[in-house]
């Protein structure tokens, strides 16, 4: 079991890369944060890159969110379809903060515990320690599943929807 909260997939899809990478084009989109008004235009799902052989995406939203999962995939071809590899981690600046909170209550945990020999103290820290670390597992394991439910949908559109759109 990985440290910092994580999970990974594998999809098979019927479609070929190109139609995978089609279908993601189509509802992603390479965002500049610094532009405004880029930011703004509506119609997609992801913010992301995608490249041919790969994906970086993150699912839009309208307020921060620290557990918000950035899924990076690979595709593999195959002669019925492509394999899609998912890993879904928490962005760098996440697995930063949660590093030093939790390394931060375990650091008082030792002082309260050894240095000032105050139990209470010790175990408080503990304890806030542990409910953060806690909370960013569950919650992030929240956060998957509402993207996942986006990205299954993407791909398991029928044959009319594409040609609708």
């Amino acid at each position: 079991m990985p440290f910092f909260p994580s999970h990974s997939e594998v999809l098979v899809s019927t479609f070929n890369k190109m139609e995978v990478i089609h279908r993601l084009g189509k509802v992603t989109k390479n965002v500049n944060f610094l532009d405004y008004e880029a930011r703004n235009t509506k119609g997609h799902k992801f913010n992301g890159t995608l490249e041919e052989d790969s994906f970086s995406i993150s699912l839009v939203i309208d307020k921060g969110d620290s557990f918000l999962p950035l899924i990076k995939g690979k595709f593999e071809t195959t002669p019925k379809g492509c394999i899609l590899f998912l890993k879904y981690s928490l962005f760098p600046s996440s697995v930063f903060f949660l590093a030093f909170w939790t390394i931060l209550t375990l650091l008082l945990t030792l002082f309260f515990g050894l240095v000032a020999k105050n139990l209470w103290y010790a175990l408080i820290s503990f304890f806030l320690g542990f409910g953060n670390y806690f909370f960013a597992w569950v919650y992030f394991k929240r956060k998957i599943k509402v993207s996942q439910a986006i990205f299954h949908e993407l791909l398991n559109f029928s044959e009319e929807d594409s040609k609708k759109n």
